[in-house]
Formats: structure tokens, C-alpha cells, sequence
């Protein structure tokens, strides 16, 4: 009879290990620091999503914390009544609430973010320099892999997805321009990740092809760029960034991350590349076009700025869509 003792030690077990640690570790850890008071974690996770999106409607709330619908609607009271945020009708869709904090509910997110960024830092100061990098490949590693069997999202909002393997260093991760053949190698994953993501037709190819021929034929390289996401030597991900026909106006398109290079952050990246290049050359907004299906790109357009400004419907690309128009401010206008 073998000796429980020896027995071969399976992901369930080490996953319930684990957590076990890690519970018992940070549970610690807030006790000790009094992390959340007077806030619940729930509550404090709600006050962080708001500070760091600050244009979400209840229902993106509700999506991306996995909230009972009631709970979420009595805990918005509960903050409404302490003065923390505000809730009004959604200028794209009255239909929505949009949440926004108080100068007093910021400074709460302030302060618990502050206890949090202590509370981290006392737990690795011992950690030798040498392992943390070690340590922060990882806990991405955990992360990217349990995500990708949860969910699955979109290939617009790669930041938040995951890649199903180890993860590598940030060294290897690499943002440069395109060289010979990156432009053919973005028609064709837009193509193939749009079609077995979502049954896009070849129309959307047709589209993308006539964007990138567009760009290869005339752009103005200090004014328009694309940027390719290098990861172990090989193309990932993608963004461009080009004029709008509004003056003073750029426009963000075709970011996409495939499917095993989601959970680094390059969407992330991606963006916030296309985000400083147009601030840093003088565009006034930097606006895009996506569709509703792509629901966790929202997301991440949101935490970088953008507002969602116009919806219509369209059958495009085979599919029956709501398209949407989005925008950031990129510099603040002088008041009269």
C-alpha cells in the first residue's frame, strides 16, 4: 500500500497549498496593518476600479468585480449617502449609471492604495534584489495561466487575457517599429484572430488590408507610427497610430495581442505607446472605433482615459455589431 505521505502531489493540491499560504499570509498582513478599515475588501475593490477607470458605468462595475447586481446598488448607496461618489444618467446611454468618486471618495482611494503599496512593500523587504524578479514572473505566471481557463477575453483588450505558459522575463518583451513583412504579418492575425474569435468574414480582412496599405503608401512618419509587439523574437501584438480627418485629431487602430501573449500587459503597452506618441507630437484628442462585442476592451480604454462618446448600429464582417466611437482629451483646453 503506498504511503500517503509520498503520494504524487496534483495541481489540486498545490493550488489548495497555495492558497492556503497565501491566505493565511495576507490575511495576516491586513490584520496587522488594518489594510481595508473602515472599508470591506469588496468595498475597497470597487473604490480602487473607480480611481483607476474613472469614467465606469454600474454595469462595467458590475462585470469586471463578478458583483451581485443588488449587492453593487446597495453598496453605490451606501457610498452615495458617505459622500464617496455620485451617480447620474450616462451621456452615451441614459440608460446606464455612471459612477464617478468625490474629491472625498479619491482621497479614500488614495489612502487605501497607500496602505496597500506599505503593506506589499514590508512583505518583500526581505526578499533578496536577486529573487524578486523571480518572484513577479511568477505570480504572472499563476495569474496568466488561471485567467486564461476562466475567461478567454477579447483580442482588443489583451492586457487583461492570458497566455497559457510560462511567462517570460520583461526583457524579452520588445516594442518596435515594423520591419520587413510586419505589415502583411497585421492583416493576416487580424484576420485569422477576429474570425475564430468572434466569425468575422473576410470583409474585416478586406478592411484591415485597405487601412495598412493606406499607411505603407502615405503617412507621415513623425505624425503617424506603428508599433510591433516583439515577444522571444516573434510579432505578437500590434497598434497604429494615424491622422484623423479632424484637425488636430489622431486615431488609434488595430491593436490586437494574440492569445498566448495576453496577461503581460502588452495591450497596456500598446496603448500607452500610442497614448504618449500623439500627446508628444501635439494632438489635441486621439479617438477610436471599436464594436460592443469587444466588451473588455472597454475597460481598458477606459483606464487609460478614453470616453465613450457615440454608439450606432451596423451589420458589418458578417455579424449584426453597435459600433462605437471613443475619445481622450490629450491636452487640457485654456478657458476663455
Amino acid at each position: 500500500m503506498a504511503n500517503p505521505s509520498r503520494a504524487v502531489r496534483t495541481p489540486i493540491h498545490e493550488i489548495r497549498a497555495f492558497n492556503r499560504f497565501y491566505t493565511n499570509l495576507i490575511g495576516a498582513l491586513d490584520y496587522s496593518r488594518h489594510l481595508y478599515v473602515p472599508y470591506t475588501l469588496t468595498e475597497s475593490r470597487v473604490l480602487y476600479e473607480l480611481a483607476h477607470a474613472p469614467h465606469l458605468d454600474a454595469a462595467d462595475l458590475r462585470s469586471e468585480l463578478s458583483l451581485d447586481a443588488g449587492y453593487l446598488s446597495r453598496l453605490l448607496g451606501k457610498f452615495e449617502r458617505a459622500g464617496l461618489v455620485e451617480r447620474a444618467p450616462s451621456a452615451p446611454d441614459p440608460r446606464r449609471q455612471r459612477i464617478t468618486l468625490t474629491a472625498r471618495g479619491r482621497d479614500a482611494a488614495d489612502l487605501l492604495d497607500e496602505r496597500s503599496r506599505e503593506a506589499v512593500g514590508s512583505l518583500v523587504a526581505d526578499v533578496p534584489a536577486a529573487e524578486r524578479e523571480r518572484l513577479a514572473a511568477a505570480m504572472r505566471t499563476v495569474r496568466g495561466i488561471l485567467e486564461g481557463a476562466a475567461a478567454g477575453s477579447v483580442a482588443d483588450s489583451a492586457a487583461d487575457s492570458v497566455r497559457p505558459s510560462s511567462r517570460p522575463r520583461q526583457a524579452d518583451l520588445l516594442l518596435r517599429e515594423p520591419g520587413p513583412g510586419d505589415l502583411g504579418w497585421i492583416v493576416q492575425r487580424n484576420a485569422a484572430v477576429y474570425a475564430a474569435e468572434f466569425g468575422w468574414n473576410a470583409d474585416y480582412e478586406g478592411l484591415v488590408a485597405r487601412l495598412v496599405a493606406d499607411f505603407a503608401q502615405d503617412h507621415d512618419p513623425h505624425l503617424e507610427r506603428v508599433w510591433i509587439a516583439e515577444l522571444d523574437g516573434r510579432p505578437v501584438g500590434c497598434v497604429m497610430c494615424v491622422r484623423d480627418e479632424a484637425p488636430g485629431t489622431a486615431r488609434l487602430r488595430l491593436l490586437l495581442v494574440e492569445r498566448d501573449a495576453r496577461g503581460l500587459g502588452l495591450g497596456d503597452q500598446l496603448i500607452g505607446a500610442c497614448v504618449e506618441f500623439a500627446r508628444g507630437v501635439g494632438y489635441r484628442d486621439l479617438v477610436l472605433w471599436t464594436n460592443d462585442v469587444l466588451e473588455a476592451a472597454r475597460t481598458l480604454y477606459q483606464r487609460h482615459g478614453f470616453v465613450l462618446v457615440a454608439e450606432k448600429p451596423h451589420r458589418s464582417f458578417g455579424a449584426d455589431l453597435v459600433g462605437q466611437d471613443w475619445r481622450l482629451p490629450l491636452h487640457e483646453r485654456r478657458r476663455g
